[in-house]
């Protein structure tokens, strides 16, 4: 039954007319043009007032509800463990994945069942990267067409990027903004589904008070539904994908459809980084001249209550660029989060201001009740951060590094680390560095040390941390800052943590040992190819464009933007196209004459090279186009594999590149895991500077294991995870094939899909004990074996043999000879193979005395007080 408001009395409405005289007069006004230019005017005074910040760094934290939000928040971040805003939560379902392959696929099965809404943060994303492999025969796993398929279902896809500084770096999110925008035009099925933010602004009429040129926002986290989340150190970009073999070689002269690496996404940092994005031909490394640089990285999907923790973390950066940069800009609405309604709003940014731009929208769009959530596992997770007033808009959070040093300070048996960085403090000593992890590794060493106790710190970072040619280069000199502080946290000076591990009488060379990855593959450049080149007139490197040129063109020349322009800065505008007309590649009335002409070329190389069958040459089976999965289990020896054409032939095509370490990854004990996006340096860790999401995790779930020989409890999680890492450096583990739809390790975490840990391998149970001395043993002879060969066939850098750069000069290859090539070009082939069949897995030594008697990085333009910050 339909129910009324009581009528006013004529007393009380008289009195409320003599109040607001004016208000009847405001009504009328609400929705008229004089209203409307009100607004307006209202906007440009608050836009123009913004200049004032610039005299108060404080603005955000300066008002009274400002105050009393930050009250609340520190109050909630003071009663939670690493003083964190999130709280500790169990019943969590939590699944690792081991490099891109996985982890890609896990992704691509999850987003295709979206029904509601998809969060994505991350530091780069290709809109053109291809989820699984090769990508000719997955077109439709292409992350803008997976996201495309989901807003005309209806779903909400929701995008943040770090905007970058153009000058310093090249990840191109101006595209990645275009060709998202693109995919659902208006009048199109799902128009309005996809909303992408780029943030910090760099618009001095803008944000001058607010600009941000030296930190990034870094997290790399996805959202689905409010019902599972997936949470590392992969971002959804070019150079990600890869398996456990780590394959440098991409070249098939028996179908270029058979490529792995398309475009762009086949690069090598060391050779050339992502350049030149205004001519792609340009940044093109051809396959059949240089390897890959291989990439090793390890991310989390999450079912459980710490999904909701990350999403709200999602909500407050939304909100906070909302406020910050779109504020008076309709298109993108303001967030509420059930759970942090009324009076807890403003814990994820939400703003009321008198004239509000865009809606007020609830997320979860269904209820909360919905999302099964609540006792879906046995990991107690807890998510850690470091976030602050730039990146969120909240006092500075460093919870990351206070659980990193809590976590190792506390360590019993081992501390195992694989980061991107080493770069931290052991006091206050060795500024520009201010983290101070170090000084936890030195309290947990020490005290096993005088305690007489087996306890060993293992640690796996880049073999060069940055992306740097040549390492006597002018133009490296900002990696090679990067390496000397790496070094000075490490064993230079009285401060780094060998030095002070030794000033408590304790030898750290017992405790604490340090690890590259390095891996090796043979070029397919054939006979074969040789003669399909010569008969057809066309390179392999004109092929390999053609077939970037057909499944990722708006990846090379850009994306008409209907909403927001183009990509001006990447083609020329009849290059370009709408990505909804796009859609069909194969249309030949889309395509431009440089289409046509790419396309030709490759018609021309495969018509050279028909009239044999796949896996066959001239004169019997044809060359694999990669060898390195002879680096893992089952594989056979490597001396048997074919070769088509001159033996010295293939001594020119051996090739080998670091493996570069790009997981976040702490765990201790076989007990607890931290992974995340945050590497070990103060970027990462002091909170102020680079945005980072992690979790912190321990499985309640124990099983009988092996601790130095005595009987111990080992968390499931933790436990297999480092066994799985183990075998794969060590070589143990099979190589993984293109094709995931099969195997458990490749699924979204579930009910049905647990990892599969391989726990039927002898190599399990070998692996057991991280402790054992027989494991121990394995592991630095294989790494000593990979390291000692690698040095004679390759002379790779860098090496403890090079402590000077006249040494430098002296151990690389003399001219004429490619890097990551045979550096004695007369060494016989089968020689070669004898070596390399010895390389097993990717383990080697970190020379830990390179370059230690030259000035790395001199003080000057690039490295100077203004910009060591930016490096450390």
């Amino acid at each position: 039954m339909a129910t009324h408001e009581p009528h006013e009395s004529k007393g009380s409405s008289l009195s409320e007319r003599l109040k607001h005289p004016f208000h009847e007069l405001k009504e009328k006004l609400e929705h008229t043009s004089l209203h409307d230019t009100k607004v307006g005017l209202i906007h440009k005074k608050h836009q123009i007032g913004k200049f004032a910040n610039l005299f108060n760094p404080q603005h955000r934290h300066d008002e009274e509800h400002e105050k009393a939000c930050d009250d609340k928040r520190t109050k909630i971040c003071e009663s939670h463990r690493f003083q964190s805003f999130f709280p500790e939560r169990d019943g969590n379902m939590i699944k690792w994945y081991v490099d891109g392959r996985d982890y890609f696929w896990a992704v691509s099965v999850a987003m295709e069942k979206a029904k509601e809404t998809i969060y994505i943060a991350d530091w780069w994303l290709s809109p053109e990267l291809f989820l699984r492999r090769p990508p000719y025969y997955n077109q439709e796993w292409r992350l803008d067409q997976v996201i495309k398929r989901a807003a005309e279902r209806g779903v909400k896809v929701y995008v943040c990027v770090y905007r970058e500084v153009e000058a310093a770096l090249t990840c191109n999110s101006e595209h990645t903004k275009h060709a998202l925008q693109a995919l659902c035009p208006e009048g199109s099925k799902g128009y309005g589904n996809i909303r992408i933010m780029r943030h910090p602004d760099h618009n001095v009429l803008e944000n001058a008070a607010d600009m941000t040129f030296y930190w990034a926002h870094h997290e790399k986290f996805v959202v689905i539904d409010y019902e599972m989340a997936f949470i590392g150190g992969l971002d959804m970009c070019f150079g990600r994908w890869d398996a456990h073999q780590h394959l440098l070689s991409d070249v098939h002269p028996e179908g270029v459809a058979n490529e792995v690496w398309p475009g762009q996404d086949f690069n090598n940092n060391r050779v050339m980084d992502f350049k030149n994005v205004q001519d792609w031909k340009q940044n093109e490394l051809s396959k059949a001249e240089y390897g890959r640089m291989p990439w090793h990285d390890v991310a989390m999907g999450i079912v459980g209550p710490c999904v909701y923790d990350i999403a709200e973390h999602f909500v407050l950066r939304w909100n906070f660029v909302k406020r910050d940069k779109y504020k008076r800009d309709e298109r993108f609405d303001w967030l509420e989060l059930r759970g942090r309604q009324g009076d807890d709003e403003d814990l994820v940014g939400v703003q009321r201001p008198k004239h509000p731009v865009g809606d007020y929208v609830v997320h979860p769009l269904s209820p909360l009740e919905t999302k099964n959530l609540d006792d879906r596992g046995t990991v107690h997770a807890q998510l850690v951060r470091s976030s602050a007033d730039w990146s969120s808009g909240i006092l500075t959070d460093k919870s990351i590094q206070n659980a990193y040093s809590d976590i190792i300070r506390n360590a019993q048996h081992y501390v195992y680390i694989e980061n991107q960085f080493f770069i931290t403090a052991t006091g206050d000593q060795q500024s520009p560095i201010h983290n101070t992890i170090g000084r936890a590794i030195v309290d947990a060493v020490v005290r096993a040390g005088k305690e007489k106790r087996k306890f060993r710190v293992i640690i796996l970072i880049p073999a060069i941390p940055g992306f740097a040619g040549d390492l006597r280069d002018d133009a490296a000199t900002g990696t090679r800052a990067i390496m000397d502080y790496q070094y000075k946290s490490i064993c230079r000076g009285p401060h780094s943590i060998f030095e002070q591990i030794k000033a408590e009488g304790v030898d750290p060379t017992d405790h604490i040992f340090f690890f590259n990855l390095r891996s090796y593959d043979r070029l397919n450049k054939t006979p074969a190819i040789k003669k399909q080149e010569e008969e057809s007139g066309v390179k392999y490197q004109e092929v390999q464009r053609a077939e970037a040129e057909e499944i990722m063109g708006e990846g090379i020349h850009g994306t008409v933007d209907p909403s927001d322009g183009r990509d001006e800065h990447m083609g020329e505008k009849k290059e370009q196209a709408n990505a909804q007309e796009k859609k069909d590649f194969k249309k030949e009335e889309q395509k431009s004459d440089a289409d046509e002409e790419a396309i030709d070329a490759k018609r021309r190389f495969e018509a050279a090279g028909q009239g044999k069958n796949e896996g066959e040459g001239e004169d019997g089976p044809s060359t694999a186009f990669s060898v390195a999965h002879h680096a893992m289990a089952d594989t056979g020896p490597l001396s048997e594999e074919h070769w088509e054409g001159d033996p010295k032939d293939e001594v020119a095509n051996w090739i080998q590149e670091e493996l570069y370490i790009h997981a976040k990854l702490l765990i201790v004990d076989d007990r607890i895991v931290v992974c995340g996006s945050s590497n070990l340096n103060d970027r990462s860790q002091e909170g102020g500077h680079d945005s980072e999401l992690s979790i912190v995790m321990e499985d309640i779930r124990l099983i009988k294991s092996t601790m130095d020989g005595q009987p111990f409890e080992a968390g499931y999680h933790a436990a297999t995870l480092r066994r799985y890492l183990w075998r794969e450096h060590l070589g143990l583990l099979p190589p993984q094939d293109l094709d995931a739809s099969e195997d458990p390790n490749a699924q979204p975490p579930g009910d049905d899909s647990p990892n599969n840990v391989l726990d039927q391998e002898d190599s399990y149970k070998f692996v057991e004990d991280p402790m054992s001395d027989e494991v121990w043993k394995r592991w630095t002879e294989q790494a000593t074996t990979n390291t000692e060969l690698f040095r004679r066939l390759f002379r790779a850098d860098p090496d403890d043999h090079v402590k000077t750069f006249d040494d430098y000069n002296m151990f690389l290859p003399p001219k004429g000879v490619k890097s990551g090539h045979i550096y004695d070009k007369f060494m016989p082939a089968d020689e070669v193979r004898r070596y390399l069949d010895q390389i097993k897995g990717h383990l080697v030594w970190m020379p830990l005395d390179f370059l230690k008697d030259a000035e790395m990085a001199e003080k000057g333009l690039q490295v100077n007080a203004w910009t060591e910050s930016v490096y450390t």
